[in-house]
């Protein structure tokens, strides 16, 4: 089981920029792929993006454009840059990791945008 501890929430101003970190307690150039999701309360957790081991990198269409995902693999870490940052993308964000046996998920991190 791969321990995920995430950061870098916060309360900001629409159109302002947040990076969230995922720190793993294992090396994660060994997880198949590492990812990013939200929810919000009352809600399903919702996708955001994902990184490979591969390097493939996807998003979901409402922040395409405007999140980045990368990884560090020297520091077991991933990221979320998240720029031009709207209400609507208020919520828990959750980091997971996939591999073959299965899906870790951290505790979250709280972002909050404000209008």
């Amino acid at each position: 089981q791969v321990h995920l501890v995430e950061s870098g929430g916060d309360l900001v101003q629409a159109g302002g920029s947040l990076r969230l970190s995922c720190v793993a307690s294992e090396s994660i150039s060994s997880i198949d792929a590492m990812g990013w999701y939200r929810q919000v309360p009352g809600n399903q957790r919702e996708y955001v993006a994902v990184i490979t081991n591969d390097g493939l990198i996807d998003y979901a269409d409402s922040v395409k454009g405007r999140f980045t995902v990368s990884r560090d693999n020297a520091k077991n870490t991933v990221y979320l840059q998240m720029n031009s940052l709207k209400p609507e993308d208020t919520a828990v964000y959750y980091c997971s990791a996939t591999s073959i046996t299965g899906a870790d998920w951290g505790q979250g991190t709280q972002v909050t945008v404000s209008s």
